[in-house]
């Protein structure tokens, strides 16, 4: 039986032999580095009280919208690609096999026969297997004991795990790993206001009272709601975040004057906030968001660029992450400009901004992260983090702003599974551009080896301020 094509050691390594031969050099530099993740949305309480990983479907199929949405794209209804029991777990896994073939060239794909081959070891490709074969080879795995996430957490190498986190969440998972004297790794909670800020949001209104109710100080109204989100950022700090994240509709800002935020605000909560209102008083918040940062020392990242929930009638039967958020244009120059006019040069503000619409990597970006102290470039991500795009990244990005600027790998996933995959790919992708710079003499290879390992290891570190 063949072997995967995911055992194959130049993977994603260029084709030309001399290059390839610089880029094995760059890759066996920082390949057994250990793996830094400031973003992503595993759960802590997943790796505190070391849950063992459900059935194959329900851990590789049903929650991965990458892997659901082309299957779905292909006629397979949204409701046969769900996991709800072993029964129709197996069920599940069956359509996602006749669909392999689907995901030759993507990078869920790549990330996909990767696991099976490093993680599983399925010793076959996916498509060599029955499907009943391949299931039950991966559930016999999922039972063994040394496969619960604290152990995988120790072999896959990684050292920081960041998560996703509600601003009223008490962080109990973290702590107890944090106060553990077994587990030696670090799991760093995320401040999400989304939910808070996003007046569009359905829980936006309930939410607003939970927070001033609970983190308030007594406070009220838009003095009291500011005063909470101090508050509960500072108690995400003495838990050990090194971050906030913001998954805005578009990057705008704004500065608003205290009354005039005021004013939208109780706007707002009386259910009367036309969708100007809606925007106008985002921006406002993310400028409101800098202005924390710069006072409490969280890095500030913002994920813009995604029309969520595109198809209304999958959202209305599934919910939301089900794989219709639909990326689309983004000005950042202008939208940015209010919050970098203030903050952009404030002292240790470290500003990481992503996109879904790579017309902006070179355009903007670049240019923003060159000039500005506080801004760093986010990696490609969401649609973006795949081999390909990655390249074009780093190409687009680097002859303006250098690496320096980068922030890093950020894997943004919720497949624990798939961590050690993804940010394999991402390092083998920086040493196949800098094996061209070399090949081209435009880097020494001496440089190319410092420059692959502060790409990987130093530029997330100091970014993330770890």
């Amino acid at each position: 039986m063949p072997s995967s094509i995911a055992a194959h050691p130049d993977r994603l390594l260029p084709a030309d032999p001399g290059t390839r031969e610089i880029a094995r050099s760059l890759l066996s530099r920082v390949q057994d580095l250990p793996v830094i993740s400031p973003h992503g949305h595993v759960d802590a309480a997943v790796i505190e009280q070391n849950t063992p990983f459900p059935d194959p479907a329900a851990l590789l199929v049903s929650p991965d919208h990458y892997v659901t949405r082309l299957i779905h794209a292909d006629g397979v209804p949204m409701d046969q690609l769900r996991a709800s029991g072993s029964r129709d777990s197996r069920e599940v896994w069956r359509r996602f096999v006749e669909a392999w073939p689907l995901f030759e060239g993507t990078a869920s794909g790549y990330w996909l026969r990767t696991q099976f081959e490093q993680v599983f070891k399925l010793g076959a490709d996916l498509g060599e297997l029955s499907a009943d074969t391949s299931y039950d080879a991966i559930s016999a795995k999922l039972v063994e004991p040394g496969f619960r996430p604290r152990q995988l957490f120790k072999d896959f190498n990684i050292e920081v795990l960041a998560t996703t986190d509600d601003p009223l969440d008490d962080l109990a998972s973290h702590k107890a790993l944090t106060e553990d004297p077994s587990f030696n790794g670090r799991v760093l909670p995320t401040f999400r206001p989304d939910a808070y800020i996003n007046i569009a949001h359905p829980s936006w209104a309930s939410n607003v009272e939970r927070l001033i109710e609970t983190a308030a100080d007594g406070g009220t109204g838009y003095a009291g709601y500011l005063a909470a989100l101090e508050n509960r950022r500072r108690y995400f700090v003495d838990h050990g975040a090194v971050s906030a994240d913001h998954g805005v509709r578009t990057p705008a800002t704004l500065k608003l004057e205290a009354a005039e935020a005021g004013a939208l605000f109780e706007k707002a909560r009386a259910g009367n906030a036309t969708a100007a209102d809606r925007d106008a008083f985002e921006a406002h918040m993310m400028y409101q968001m800098a202005r924390m940062s710069v006072e409490d020392g969280l890095v500030m990242t913002i994920h813009p660029g995604s029309y969520r929930n595109h198809h209304g009638p999958t959202f209305e039967a599934f919910g939301a992450d089900t794989g219709h958020d639909i990326p689309f244009a983004v000005n950042y120059t202008e939208a940015i400009r209010p919050l970098l006019q203030d903050f952009g040069t404030a002292k240790d503000f470290h500003l990481v901004l992503f996109t879904l619409d790579e017309t902006v990597f070179s355009r903007e970006l670049a240019p923003l992260a060159g000039f500005y102290p506080s801004v760093y470039l986010g990696a490609p991500w969401w649609f973006l983090d795949a081999p390909d795009a990655m390249l074009r990244f780093r190409s687009a990005v680097t002859e303006t702003a250098g690496f320096s600027r980068s922030s890093g790998f950020i894997d943004d996933t919720r497949a624990f599974c798939s961590i050690p995959a993804r940010h394999d790919a991402s390092r083998r992708i920086e040493a196949s551009f800098l094996a061209r710079l070399v090949a081209e003499h435009r880097v020494s290879e001496d440089r190319a080896h410092e420059l692959i390992v502060d790409v990987v290891d130093g530029s997330p570190r100091r970014v993330f301020k770890l």
